[in-house]
């Protein structure tokens, strides 16, 4: 190999390395720019809104009316006269009881009252007859006396017979045992020809009425009492003169198209549980709504005027298990907050002490936000900047050329 050649090719080694070394400079000069560059964390504004309440409790369907039928009278059952499951109308007749000995008693007492009927008229005639003979004296004060009290005691046998006629009357309408309530009807107890007896304890079955319904739920006492303090301390107010509007959940957690109302508080608190029953009043055209139905009431306690709402990814916990969230602060500098946490609101906590209006909460980046460091705060679920290209230096310029 001649020496101008070698001489070529070290000037072309060296004139190689120097530029890639250039270029690893102005590599490295990049990566410790965007190094110290400040990390980027995804902020919420804190903003009070006004917020609606609401607890959700556990309760179960109870019909609005229930009525168990039972006889008043005794005999052999001779029809029934109803679908079991179908829906009955008050007063309509459901089993027939043989009439026949009643029947027979209603004649008898009617007799009764015509004979008593009979023996009241002599008896006012001898009354009538005596009262001007006393006066006189045709007849004795003591005949008189006795006439007036056979008067009476006819008068009295007459209402007497009146009203066993209207027992037999009634034992006799018995009978016929009709629906007390309008409703839908359960099945029956008994069948064609079985013998019953007056107010007997087997119901012969029992009709409910389901349109509307009432539901009735349990809460503690620690939240009622709870309830009452916020109220009385302005922090929740009420509805006004409204009131208070239920909605419910099903089993399945749909939701109830219907929207009910609050009725009543118990006044006695279950000694077993610590909690009150609140009855609520649903309607149920539908009929969706079954007794026994196990469901979930959303009651609308109040309205916070100046809510503070903080999602719940925002919010931790320190080793203590005080409710913690990070702030971005003055110098763009994080700091830790500690927060009461009083409750959850949808997919937030409700925030009654720690933070004010205009704190910017971190919820994304929190890794990177060590307390004290400082972070770029951008708006929370904004598309992350795109990465700035490595500026070009001389060298990589000349080297282009």
């Amino acid at each position: 190999m001649s020496y101008p050649f070698r001489c070529k090719m070290i000037a072309t080694v060296g004139l190689l390395s120097g530029l890639l070394l250039v270029s690893s400079c102005g590599q490295q000069e990049s990566v410790t720019a965007s190094q110290n560059a400040p990390p980027e964390v995804g902020i919420i504004t804190i903003q009070p809104q006004r917020t609606v309440l609401t607890t959700e409790l556990p309760g179960r369907v109870a019909p609005h009316l229930v009525a168990e039928v039972r006889p008043q009278v005794g005999g052999i059952i001779q029809q029934r006269l109803f679908t079991e499951g179908s829906d009955v109308k008050a007063g309509q007749v459901l089993y027939q009881i043989d009439p026949a000995t009643y029947r027979a008693a209603f004649a008898s007492a009617k007799a009764a009252l015509a004979r008593a009927e009979a023996n009241l008229a002599p008896a006012r005639l001898r009354e009538e007859r005596f009262q001007d003979l006393v006066k006189i004296r045709a007849v004795s004060q003591q005949e008189y006396d006795d006439a007036h009290a056979a008067f009476l005691q006819a008068e009295a046998e007459v209402e007497s017979a009146k009203a066993a006629m209207e027992t037999a009357r009634i034992d006799m309408d018995y009978t016929s045992v009709k629906a007390p309530i309008s409703g839908r009807i359960g099945r029956s107890t008994v069948t064609t020809g079985a013998l019953v007896t007056a107010n007997q304890a087997a119901a012969l079955a029992t009709i409910q009425q389901l349109d509307p319904v009432y539901v009735d739920i349990t809460q503690s006492t620690a939240d009622l009492l709870r309830l009452k303090q916020s109220l009385a301390s302005g922090v929740l107010k009420n509805g006004g003169a409204t009131q208070a509007q239920v909605k419910l959940l099903l089993e399945d957690g749909t939701h109830y198209p219907q929207t009910g109302t609050l009725k009543f508080s118990e006044v006695t608190v279950d000694q077993s549980t610590g909690s009150v029953t609140l009855r609520n009043l649903f309607p149920n055209p539908e009929q969706l709504l079954l007794p026994g139905m196990f469901v979930r009431a959303v009651l609308e306690e109040g309205v916070n005027e100046q809510a503070i709402l903080v999602p719940q990814r925002g919010v931790t916990r320190n080793p203590a298990g005080n409710a913690m969230v990070m702030v971005v602060g003055a110098e763009e500098k994080v700091e830790p907050r500690l927060v009461k946490a009083v409750r959850t609101v949808g997919d937030n906590w409700l925030i009654s002490e720690g933070l004010k209006a205009g704190d910017r909460v971190i919820l994304e980046g929190i890794q990177r936000a060590r307390p004290g460091t400082v972070v770029k705060a951008v708006p929370f679920g904004a598309p992350p900047a795109a990465p700035q290209p490595p500026a070009t230096t001389t060298a990589e310029k000349k080297s282009d050329l």
